[in-house]
């Protein structure tokens, strides 16, 4: 049966095939389908789910889009750096692992990584890695003005942004995170982020004003805790929504957080979810990252009354107050305290600190391919949460590159796992 393809889908392939065809043109007519897609979501707003998590996607499609729209507005980051510094020079903070799936809407992906490796990039190296990188290398994203990256907590990190200051240009921060956390450590990462405002000065030209930053962590502190109000009523009411709101609502836990329009969004969350009934399904907590795309996980989970993923730990890696008296050593002490910083057994403990908050039916942990600590610690949080009597069920893939992700295999072991939870609740 021939298919007719719909305006949306003519658009995607024609920006794919200009992308590989004709890279340097393909750029603004690849912003303009996010800034399409942005007045879509906010006129034509998807029907299954809540209208908080509509909100939410219509608020990060606009920061991509009007980002990427205007030059000098953004830098680039890994999804850990301190967005709170960068909002007080006006700009916004685009991490390259949020840009390769955004990418992934032209079905790019499998070319960028390819490109990628086959410039000498190993194909161990993480897809998002290799899908931003084949997406630079190739001459269809443009170069920003500066980067910022941190150690925490993907050893591809500093390799990437170094190659693409080598191969590009592009001028970046490093910041060193210790794994410690002692007044040393604390005092050795705030005079790093001190110096990173001297440099973004220096860059954009614009002087840089403490007090924005101590609003920035006051709001911080009242999102952080709307969201865990949020997280709360969670276990009673349904909240229909997708695996991509997860997404969403981690880029906006760390590349939004401070902002005011962000603490308005939660807060509406909150207001939102009360309007709901009480959920009476399965309630899953989310380890590592989502692979949005998997359909037999989509199949399950988006817009489900009976299995509901109701956070990811990415979402929720810092769970403290921060002190906005010391605004350098309140982000040194969170980004050391970061869930993914240091060795696994300290993300399994804040996991388990987690799960006892949150109170969750089951954990899910997926195992993106290429990603050395997810695999690695994976059996060890397995045990401890055996310990707190939680099933967990580690599934292997891939979060971008579809050919690294077996969806039948995914589908056996997700439906032995969910049949288990439901009849006699222990792990697979």
């Amino acid at each position: 049966m021939v298919t007719k393809l719909s305006v949306v889908d003519k658009y995607i392939d024609y920006v794919r095939n200009e992308a590989i065809e004709n890279p340097e043109k393909s750029f603004p007519k690849m912003v303009l389908g996010f800034k399409a897609n942005k007045l879509k979501t906010k006129l034509l707003p998807k029907k299954n789910i809540s209208k908080g998590y509509q909100k939410l996607e219509t608020m990060m499609m606009s920061l991509v889009a009007d980002s990427l729209s205007k030059e000098k507005s953004y830098v680039w980051s890994n999804i850990f750096a301190p967005c709170e510094i960068m909002q007080c020079f006006d700009l916004n903070t685009l991490s390259i692992e949020c840009l390769s799936c955004y990418l992934t809407g032209y079905h790019l992906e499998d070319y960028f990584i390819d490109f990628a490796q086959n410039t000498g990039l190993a194909p161990t190296l993480c897809s998002y890695h290799k899908t931003f990188v084949g997406a630079v290398d190739s001459g269809v994203i443009p170069n920003p003005v500066y980067a910022v990256t941190t150690s925490l907590s993907c050893d591809g990190n500093l390799n990437t942004f170094r190659y693409l200051e080598k191969k590009k240009g592009v001028p970046f921060t490093f910041l060193d995170i210790p794994y410690e956390e002692d007044e040393t450590s604390v005092s050795y990462l705030a005079e790093q982020l001190k110096q990173l405002t001297i440099e973004l000065e220096k860059r954009f030209q614009k002087p840089f004003d403490i007090e924005k930053l101590k609003q920035a962590i006051r709001i911080e502190n009242e999102t952080r805790k709307e969201l865990f109000r949020f997280f709360e009523l969670q276990k009673k009411h349904y909240y229909p929504g997708e695996l991509i709101s997860q997404l969403y609502l981690m880029m906006g836990t760390h590349l939004m957080m401070g902002r005011p329009e962000f603490l308005e969004l939660v807060r509406f969350l909150n207001k939102d979810i009360a309007t709901y009934p009480v959920f009476e399904g399965k309630r899953i907590l989310w380890v590592h990252l989502l692979p949005f795309y998997q359909e037999s996980l989509r199949s399950y989970f988006n817009s489900s009354d009976k299995y509901q993923v109701i956070a990811s730990d990415i979402i929720i890696d810092f769970m403290d107050e921060l002190d906005e008296s010391r605004p350098f050593e309140a982000l040194a002490t969170k980004i050391i305290r970061n869930l993914y910083n240091g060795s696994y057994s300290h993300k399994a403990d804040m996991i388990g600190t987690l799960v006892d908050e949150i109170q969750p039916d089951a954990i899910i942990h997926f195992c993106h391919w290429g990603c050395k600590q997810a695999s690695g610690g994976s059996v060890l949080l397995k045990e401890r949460m055996k310990e707190k009597e939680i099933p967990m069920l580690i599934l292997d893939g891939d979060g971008i590159d579809k050919r690294n992700s077996h969806d039948g295999q995914i589908k056996t072991r997700l439906e032995a796992f969910l049949e288990l939870i439901e009849t006699e609740g222990k792990s697979c």
